[in-house]
């Protein structure tokens, strides 16, 4: 089986040059050719993006460009559209990850796309929208109106499927025109939706654009970022710093890097009744994507002196975990994730024989591992692909010194505790660097109009224009009604 990736309006397939990645095993290969565009035609690409998010997207109300991407969007929540349909059985191969879990996932994840979704998200950076329609009245006196940029540029990364749906649909709503370069791992999602679009729209079909380059492939990257308004970018530390050198100075570069998250546990969820469902809603939050995204956990701090104590928690979440890997088994692993899961279980057990405070769940050849510590530890990265350490703490608030060392880097916090501890605990959380707090289970779905990272989706996109109320007093003076 052979499938094409990318979304290039204006160029034929006989026009573009083409590179085979493969997937699957012997019993289900597949072909997925990526485009490889030459600098002239990444060049041209731009242009045609750029010309006509001016002359079409840029001239639709934020309340029409909503029902276009909520019409895309149901079409992919149909299971009977051939896009749908062609994600479901496509992307389990691709990305590894379960059929099933895919299936779900996706369901959920492009809920947030609807359009009552949308309407909030808008609203969680504009007091007003119609900012980005027309001249809207300011609190300080004068008009302003946000205008988003001719280019902006998406540099995604990753396996998760659908991530890319996220920023796609941020340009979208500032009436940008986009060009997402896809990542090798999973290239096909992107540009099915881009499809969708322009089926849906073909008013707006040359207003944005999916290619790929080779990982390393300067040439072709920069090509793009100088035609480029503002710059996002996904991935680690180190390719972020790269594409930070050589995106234009006079071009906004927002890098979304690695992240950590945790959980926290009171003993509140910790009752004969609370702690099954927690371990649960916890198993869960390991499970999905097997925490390849900046949102899962890689530890539970457990508050002491509940009817069931953190060891005997970590035991019911191992029994989750192996309950899960029966519905949803995980991934094969690459050579290298292998290694660093064994890696981080070779650290763990060493630390468990060393001290009676601490233990390991889970032989070497299971999917999932559990580690718990009954001592002083702060957080600590885990072997990723279903490993998690559980760390027993006197109360939540000991969390935050342990924490301190991970300031930069911290995201999500699943909570499991009663309002009045929830938040004195956000609060103190947040003055250490989290900038995201959900329920226990709910850690990988952020809901919409999410602040990834505390930043802004639509607010970091745009730029301003203000009309001042010297402006408006010196034109009154010119009116054909003025005295």
């Amino acid at each position: 089986m052979t499938e094409r990736a990318g979304y290039l309006p204006g160029l034929t397939d006989d026009e573009v040059d083409w590179q085979i990645l493969r997937f699957g095993g012997a019993d289900a290969p597949l072909e997925v050719a990526v485009p490889v565009l030459t600098d002239a035609q990444m060049q041209a690409m731009a242009e045609r993006v750029r010309v006509a998010s001016r002359d079409h997207l840029k001239t639709l109300t934020i309340s029409q460009i909503i029902d276009i991407i909520d019409r895309a969007v149901a079409r992919l929540l149909d299971r009977k559209d051939p896009y749908r349909r062609k994600a479901e059985e496509i992307l389990p191969i691709v990305t590894g990850y379960d059929a099933e879990m895919i299936r779900l996932g996706l369901t959920g994840y492009l809920k947030t796309f609807r359009k009552p979704e949308l309407q909030k998200f808008t609203v969680e950076d504009f007091a007003n929208p119609l900012i980005l329609d027309d001249f809207q009245p300011m609190p300080k006196g004068g008009f302003a109106r946000a205008f988003g940029p001719d280019i902006l540029t998406h540099i995604w990364a990753g396996n998760v499927p659908g991530i890319p749906v996220w920023s796609l649909v941020s340009g979208l709503l500032v009436k940008a025109g986009n060009i997402g370069k896809v990542p090798s791992a999973e290239p096909l999602f992107a540009g099915w939706f881009a499809q969708v679009l322009s089926e849906v729209a073909p008013e707006i079909a040359d207003c944005f654009a999916v290619v790929w380059w080779k990982g390393g492939d300067t040439a072709r990257e920069e090509a793009l970022l100088k035609e480029s308004d503002v710059v996002l970018a996904y991935g680690g530390n180190g390719s972020l710093s790269a594409i930070r050198d050589r995106v234009p100075v006079t071009t906004r570069y927002l890098a979304y890097g690695h992240k950590v998250s945790f959980g926290a546990i009171s003993r509140a969820a910790l009752d004969t009744q609370k702690a099954a469902d927690t371990a649960h809603q916890a198993a869960y939050d390991v499970v999905r994507y097997d925490q390849q995204g900046c949102y899962s956990p890689h530890v539970f701090f457990v508050e002491r002196n509940g009817r069931i104590s953190p060891q005997d928690f970590a035991q019911y979440l191992a029994h989750e975990l192996e309950t899960f890997e029966k519905k949803y088994p995980r991934r094969a692993l690459s050579i290298g994730e292998a290694r660093d899961m064994a890696t981080w279980r070779h650290g763990e057990e060493i630390k468990s024989f060393a001290s009676k405070n601490r233990g390991l769940i889970g032989n070497a050849d299971s999917a999932w591992s559990v580690a718990f510590v009954d001592d002083t530890e702060d957080l600590s990265p885990s072997g990723l692909n279903r490993t998690i350490k559980i760390v027993a703490v006197d109360a939540l608030a000991d969390i935050v010194p342990r924490i301190a060392p991970y300031k930069a880097l911290l995201q999500t916090v699943g909570i499991a505790a009663p309002p009045a501890e929830l938040y004195a605990l956000s609060t103190a959380l947040g003055i250490a660097g989290v900038t995201r707090i959900s329920a226990i289970g709910h850690m990988t779905a952020p809901e919409a109009g999410w602040h990834h990272d505390g930043r802004f989706n639509l607010l970091d996109l745009v730029s301003i224009t203000e009309i001042e109320r010297s402006a408006e007093a010196a034109a009154d003076t010119l009116a054909p009604y003025a005295d």
